[in-house]
C-alpha cells in the first residue's frame, strides 16, 4: 500500500473491521516519510501489521528502480522508530514457516525447535547450532510468504523491460469495472510458476511486457479469493480466505491499488475443508 495514498487507501479496506487508530495513522504518515529520505528508498509501502501475544509489529517496505528486486523491510512496535530486517539463510527461513500458533510480539523470543521439529532440531545440534528459531526470523519468513503467496497486483500496472527489470507502467490508467471484477485481470507480484507450463500457443497470444506474471485465476484451492464491491460500487476489494486479514483494492479507472495485512500472521491451513 503506497504511502502517498495511505489514509484514503485505510478508509477503502476497513470494510473488513481492520484498521489504524487516528494516533497510529498520524504517526505513520510522518515516520514513513522519514524512513523513506533516511534509507534513501525511492518509494515506500505499509505492508500491514501483525498482531502479537504481547503487542504488534507494523511492517513496511522499502523499493528501489527496480520494482521486483528484493525489497528492504523494516518493522516497528510503535509505528514511529522502524528496525531494518537482515536477511536470514534459506534454511532458516524454511524452518520459521513450519513453526504454528501466535506470535509472541517479542522480536528476540526463542521457539524451541525440539519441541516442534525434533529432526530439525537434531541437524543444528550436529552443526554446532542451537536448536532455535528467533521470532524476528519467523517474521520475516511470514512476510515474505504473504508477498509470494497472495501480494497482488492490477494487470498492466507494472511493464518489463527487455533487460528484466520491473518498473511502473506510465500509462496505465486503471482496470475498467468489468475487469476489475475479474479474478484473471489480478497477477501476483512475485516470481511466475504457472506462466512457465504454458504452451507456446498459449504465449502466443500473451504481451511479454505485462503478462510475466501467475494470474490469480489458477489458485489453488478455487474459491480462496472473495471479490466485492464497495463505497457504492466505486471500489473493487479483493480479500484473501487462505491468508484471513489480507485486502487488496483497486479503484477502477484510476491509479489507486494496493493491498494491506491485518493479522495473526497465520495460514488458514482448514480452508480446503471449509470450501
Amino acid at each position: 500500500m503506497d504511502t502517498q495514498w495511505l489514509p484514503a487507501a485505510l478508509a477503502m479496506v476497513a470494510g473488513g473491521g481492520a484498521g489504524l487508530s487516528p494516533e497510529k495513522r498520524a504517526a505513520l504518515g510522518t515516520s514513513l516519510l522519514l524512513l523513506q529520505r533516511d534509507y534513501r528508498f525511492e518509494r515506500v509501502w505499509f505492508w500491514g501489521c501483525i498482531q502479537g501475544v504481547r503487542g504488534a509489529y507494523y511492517i513496511a517496505e522499502g523499493l528501489g528502480p527496480d520494482r521486483a528486486a528484493p525489497r528492504s523491510r523494516l518493522y516497528s512496535l510503535n509505528c514511529l522508530d522502524w528496525s531494518l530486517l537482515t536477511a536470514a539463510p534459506a534454511e532458516a527461513l524454511a524452518l520459521a514457516e513450519q513453526l504454528k500458533g501466535r506470535f509472541q510480539g517479542d522480536p528476540s523470543f526463542d521457539y524451541d525447535l525440539a519441541a516442534t521439529n525434533p529432526e530439525a532440531a537434531a541437524r543444528l545440534i550436529e552443526g554446532g547450532k542451537e536448536p532455535v528459531i528467533k521470532e524476528e526470523t519467523r517474521l520475516i519468513a511470514t512476510i515474505e510468504q504473504i508477498d509470494r503467496e497472495v501480494g497482488i497486483v492490477p494487470r498492466g500496472a507494472f511493464v518489463k523491460t527487455p533487460l528484466g527489470s520491473v518498473h511502473e507502467n506510465r500509462h496505465f490508467e486503471g482496470l475498467s469495472l468489468a475487469e476489475a471484477k475479474k479474478l484473471s485481470s489480478y497477477l501476483h507480484f512475485t516470481k511466475p510458476v504457472n506462466l512457465k507450463n504454458k504452451t507456446l500457443l498459449e504465449k502466443a497470444d500473451l504481451d511479454p511486457s505485462t503478462d510475466f506474471l501467475d494470474s490469480l485465476e489458477h489458485d489453488l484451492p478455487k474459491g480462496s479469493w472473495s471479490i466485492q464491491l464497495e463505497k457504492g460500487g466505486t471500489v473493487v476489494v479483493l480479500r484473501s480466505l487462505l491468508w484471513l486479514g489480507l485486502t487488496f483494492y483497486h479503484v477502477p479507472m484510476t491509479k489507486q491499488f494496493g493491498y494491506v495485512y491485518f493479522g495473526t500472521g497465520e495460514k488458514n491451513l482448514d480452508l480446503p475443508f471449509m470450501l
